[in-house]
């Protein structure tokens, strides 16, 4: 069992940083691809960002790549998203996701079995 927390979401204004954190509970962090998600008033959520187990591999939404990056330290039970040049589009509350496998990290919702309570992320323009 993993019990996820999200931490650093907060008011921007567009073209601004934001990092978000994710702090996992238990002693098998390592062994589980992490994501974000997002979701927007009104809209179903979607896929942002993953990282592999190890961190070796991540993959990215068109609509983020290039601006955001995903990170882990497995030392500190925690994986990040480091948000650049933001903009109002990404107005959403963001989720951080996981699941056990030691693979390629998937974008497919569906495969993520923990949950985060999520972090609002506002981008004013």
């Amino acid at each position: 069992q993993v019990q996820l927390a999200e931490s650093g979401g907060g008011l921007v204004q567009a073209g601004g940083s934001l990092r978000l954190s994710c702090v996992a509970s238990g002693r098998t962090f390592s062994r589980y691809v992490m994501g974000w998600f997002r979701q927007a008033p009104g809209k179903e959520r979607e896929f942002a960002a993953t990282i592999s187990s190890g961190g070796a591999s991540t993959y990215y939404a068109d609509s983020v790549k290039g601006r955001f990056t995903i990170s882990r330290d497995n030392a500190k039970n925690t994986v990040y998203l480091q948000m650049n040049n933001v903009k109002p589009e990404d107005t959403a509350v963001y989720y951080c996701a996981g699941y056990l496998s030691y693979g390629s990290p998937s974008p497919a919702l569906y495969n993520y079995n923990y949950w985060g309570q999520g972090t609002q992320v506002t981008v004013s323009s």
